[in-house]
C-alpha cells in the first residue's frame, strides 16, 4: 500500500499515512479530524540522506 504525506488546512498538521490509490483523497486530519488536507510531494527515503524538518504550515509545494 502505497504511503502519502499530508498537511491539514485547517490545523497544520503533517502526516504520513498509509492508504490506498483509490482512497487518497479521502483523508482526514488525525489531529482536528476535518478532511480539508493537501496532499504533499514525498520525497525518497535513501540511507544517509540527513534528515528534514517539518514546519507544519502546509507551505512546501503540495498538490491536491
Amino acid at each position: 500500500m502505497p504511503r502519502y504525506d499530508y498537511c491539514c488546512e485547517g490545523c497544520g498538521h503533517e502526516f504520513t499515512k498509509l492508504v490506498s490509490y483509490d482512497d487518497r483523497d479521502e483523508v482526514a486530519c488525525p489531529e482536528c479530524e476535518k478532511d480539508e488536507v493537501k496532499r504533499l510531494i514525498s520525497g525518497f527515503f535513501t540511507a544517509g540522506s540527513g534528515g528534514g524538518s517539518s514546519s507544519g504550515n502546509c507551505g512546501g509545494g503540495g498538490f491536491t
